[in-house]
Parts: C-alpha cells; sequence; structure tokens
C-alpha cells in the first residue's frame, strides 16, 4: 500500500529533466555517426529502466527519436553518395542506421507490451492517445529496416515480416491501422500504419536486387509517391498481382503462386490505377519534365530517372516479367575476374598471368540458360559484387572465357551470395581500334563482341570515356580492315562502355 502511495522514481539519467535537455542538447551538435551511436547506448539502457509512468516514458523515446531524424537521414547521404568512404566507413554507416531502427523499434513496442500488461494505470490512460504514433513509428522503423537491407542486398527474415505483419493486425483490430498521423515534426504531410506496411510490401516486390544502392532510394521515394494508389484487401480482385499472409512471417508472393486456403490474415495487392500514373509520368520524364511534387531527395537528370521508372514499370505490371530462355539445373564450377582491364588482357591472351597476379574469383554456378547464369560466391568480406560489373568467367576444365554483366545480387545466410550474370558473349576479342582524326595515333583497346549483335552492327566494349559519336575508328581483325561508324552508346558501366557501330568498308 505504501508503494502505491508512494511511487518509486526511475532510477536513470534520463528521468532527470535537465539531464536530459542537456543530454539531448548534445545530441543535438554531435557529429551524426557519433551521435545515433550514442543514441542506441540511450536505448540500451531504456530496455531495462524500472519504475517510468508509460507516458513519460515514452515521451523520453520519443524526444530521442526526433533528435535522432537529421542525424539518420545525413548517414543514409552519406552512404548512398558519398565516393570517399572505405568499405570500413559504409560498413559502420550500414550497421549504426540499421541497428537503430530497429532498436528504437523494440523500444515502441515495449510501450505497447506495457500498455497491454497495465491497461489502467495513469500512465497507460495518458498513453491510448499516442497509439496510433507509436504504432506508426514501429511500422516505419520496420520499413526503413527492410530499405536498409535492400542496400545490402540481404534477405528480409521471416522475424521482421512477422514484426510488420503483427503491428498492422494489431492497429487494424484496434481501428488504428487508417490513422493519420505526422510521423515526425520534421516530415511533411500524415501517414498511417497501413499505409507504411503497404509501402514496404510495394518495396520488396519491386525487385530491388537489380538496381544499385542509389537507384533504391529513388525507387523508394517513387513508392511513397505512388503507393497511395494501390489497392491492398481483403479480397482478391481480377487485378491483384501480390498476395500476403500478414500473421505469417512470410513475404508477399507473386499470385502465380495460389495462397491456397482462405484466412483470415490474407490481404491482395494490385496496382490499380498506380500503372497509368506511373506510364504517364514516364512520358513526362522522357519529354525533360520532371513534376514539382515528385520529392525524390533531390534533382536528377531524366537519363538517370528513366530506368528506374522503367524497372518499376515491369515489375508493377499485372503481368509478372518472362524468362527469355529456359534455365537448366547445374553444379560447376567457375573462375571469373572483374573489370575492363582484367577483361581485355583476358581476350588478348594473357589469362595465364592475370590469375597469378589479380586474384580469380571462384564461383559455383547453379543454373545456366542461353542468356546468362546464376552462381553462388563466397561473401564471408562482405564485398558486394556492384552490379553492372564487368567480368571474364571460365567454366572449369573449359578453354573459352565468357564475357559478362552481373546483373542482380542478394546475399543468403552463412556468408555466401548469389549473383546473377548476363552473358554478353561466347566469342569475344580484344582489339584496338585507332582514331580517324587527323594526328591522333593513340590506340583505343575495346573487346570486340562477335555473337549477338544485329546483322550489320558491330558490338564494342571500350573503357568509360572511349566512345565518340562523332569519331569514327579504324578496325582490324584477322586481317580484315574496316572503318567503325559511331550509331549509339547502348550501355555505360563503372569502367566500361558498351557501344555500337556501323561497319562501312575503308576508302
Amino acid at each position: 500500500m505504501i508503494l502505491k502511495l508512494f511511487p518509486q522514481r526511475p532510477d536513470h539519467p534520463l528521468a532527470d529533466s535537465k539531464e536530459f535537455k542537456r543530454i539531448l542538447a548534445e545530441i543535438l551538435v554531435d557529429r551524426p555517426v557519433n551521435a545515433v551511436e550514442e543514441l542506441r547506448g540511450w536505448y540500451q539502457s531504456l530496455k531495462h529502466a524500472e519504475n517510468f509512468r508509460l507516458d513519460h516514458y515514452l515521451d523520453v523515446i520519443r524526444q530521442l527519436d526526433d533528435a535522432a531524424q537529421p542525424h539518420l537521414r545525413r548517414l543514409e547521404r552519406d552512404y548512398l553518395h558519398s565516393l570517399h568512404l572505405s568499405p570500413l566507413e559504409q560498413q559502420r554507416l550500414w550497421t549504426e542506421s540499421y541497428d537503430y531502427w530497429g532498436e528504437v523499434a523494440a523500444l515502441y513496442r515495449l510501450c505497447l507490451q506495457r500498455a497491454q500488461l497495465d491497461p489502467k494505470s495513469k500512465g497507460t490512460e495518458r498513453f491510448k492517445g499516442a497509439l496510433p504514433l507509436v504504432m506508426t513509428r514501429v511500422q516505419a522503423a520496420l520499413g526503413a529496416q527492410v530499405r536498409w537491407l535492400a542496400y545490402r542486398y540481404g534477405p528480409v527474415g521471416e522475424d521482421l515480416w512477422g514484426k510488420l505483419g503483427e503491428t498492422y493486425l494489431a492497429a487494424e483490430a484496434a481501428g488504428h491501422a487508417q490513422k493519420p498521423v505526422q510521423l515526425y515534426p520534421s516530415v511533411r504531410g500524415l501517414s498511417s500504419v497501413a499505409q507504411h506496411y503497404l509501402h514496404s510490401l510495394v518495396f520488396f516486390t519491386s525487385s530491388m536486387d537489380s538496381l544499385l544502392p542509389q537507384q533504391i532510394d529513388l525507387a523508394d521515394r517513387l513508392v511513397a509517391h505512388f503507393s497511395p494508389g494501390f489497392v491492398f484487401s481483403r479480397d482478391c480482385r481480377p487485378d491483384s498481382v501480390y498476395w500476403v499472409d500478414a500473421g505469417s512471417g512470410f513475404a508477399p508472393a507473386r499470385l502465380a503462386r495460389r495462397p491456397g486456403v482462405s484466412r483470415p490474415c490474407l490481404r491482395f495487392l494490385s496496382p490499380g490505377p498506380t500503372l497509368t500514373a506511373l506510364t504517364e509520368l514516364i512520358h513526362l520524364v522522357e519529354r525533360g519534365e520532371v513534376p514539382s511534387d515528385l520529392n525524390l531527395g533531390g534533382e536528377y537528370p531524366p537519363k538517370v530517372l528513366l530506368p528506374v521508372l522503367h524497372h518499376l514499370r515491369v515489375y508493377w505490371a499485372l503481368q509478372p516479367p518472362q524468362r527469355r530462355h529456359h534455365r537448366h539445373s547445374v553444379k560447376t564450377r567457375m573462375a571469373a575476374v572483374h573489370g575492363f582491364d582484367h577483361c581485355y588482357a583476358v581476350f588478348a591472351g594473357a589469362a595465364g598471368h592475370l590469375a597469378r597476379e589479380a586474384g580469380v574469383q571462384h564461383w559455383l554456378v547453379e543454373n545456366v540458360s542461353l542468356g546468362g547464369f546464376r552462381a553462388c560466391l563466397d561473401d564471408s568480406k562482405g564485398e558486394r559484387i556492384k552490379l553492372g560489373s564487368l567480368f571474364s568467367m571460365q567454366p572449369e576444365g573449359g578453354e573459352n572465357w565468357l564475357l559478362g554483366v552481373a546483373r542482380r545480387f542478394n546475399r543468403l545466410a552463412g556468408g555466401r551470395a548469389v549473383v546473377g550474370v548476363q552473358v554478353l558473349s561466347r566469342q569475344a576479342r580484344s582489339v584496338e581500334l585507332h582514331p580517324r582524326r587527323s594526328g591522333f595515333s593513340t590506340a583505343i583497346p575495346g573487346i570486340y563482341l562477335r555473337d549477338g549483335g544485329e546483322p550489320g552492327l558491330v558490338r564494342i566494349v571500350l573503357p568509360q570515356g572511349g566512345f565518340n559519336v562523332r569519331e569514327s575508328l579504324d578496325f582490324n581483325l584477322e586481317g580484315r580492315s574496316c572503318v567503325l561508324i559511331p550509331v549509339e552508346l547502348e550501355e555505360s558501366g563503372g569502367d566500361y562502355e558498351i557501344a555500337r557501330f556501323r561497319e562501312q568498308s575503308p576508302g
């Protein structure tokens, strides 16, 4: 009785208002990565704090979370756009950001659990008005973890999907799923639990494993722009494309695989009017126009934005993208080297020297098709293969080298990863090209793609910046001489370009 009349004060530094204000002020002006690291330390201590009244406990967490937002945005910008980060610095930014969202979500979930355990206390009564905001912040934090996993091509596990679905179903049962709230003071507009759940579902089904991290960020912002047009319902509509069992902990799946017996937690997703709106935006951007209400986090030229828009249109379509070639399961080892210079050396006949000097990767090919293959590799060092990288590959026991480009990348458990490679040529050959400008004699190295081209056109891989639409090239291969007239730049990677030329007799 005495304890109830005179409740114990929480024995925690953040319970003292003066100390809390001092700590908060220091966090606001600290370096972003240090501030986030310190906040995570406070969150860990708050997990075990006792005697906090629930509404006071939430207020402390909320203010710390508000203070973190500008720092988190800065870390994300640095991770995506800084050109001078070492792999160790990149890893630290990723870990601090990903772990922050997990820990703040855990604290908000702890608030919800405490409210359920003690529903009639004064603190819980005052806490109830904040329920929609707390649940929305949980959902947004878990969705941020999904996004950070995509930046490193990591798998979204059942635990994360389970929490996302559980939060959505709990909010729906409480009547809060559609309740609009202002997520953070620094965030414009209103959002809800259902909106953030839908965002995570659309984001995941948009196949981010074939986009670069900067493109993933753009795609995420486009998902936020278009997700209000998606239809998320209990009923399977004729235009439904995906389904999810929100109570199962499993990822959403295409309706090509049916959900089976009807269950209360089944939900269906269709693009609704979004496809039309997306197509209209593509037409605008193709004309060089970007709407002012499109929040992309910065200004991007059409050539950067269009590939992401086209990608989303493929994966939001009513019919899933079809494989052009049938795949066959195999188990064979393959040696691989990457980068234009190494590939040029391979097809110039220096593969043996390269293997000794450059360090060859070893992959285990799991399936192949006419257009490419899927391989498993050691990812224990955490060194991500950059999408769009150029590779030369030789199957074990074979003499021939292939030339290809990494198109997909996914991390697996146990320090393994898979890479999807598109084969550019099975008969590539290194060549020297001579610009026809008078007084310019330096040769340009190139890799001639002998197969897979269109009649009358020649495809050549050049070093980055090697293509000039106004510069014809002299080309000689095995005694055959011709002039290559530039047609177009087909693709540009990190250190290479693929260009098309029209062949013409010298004269």
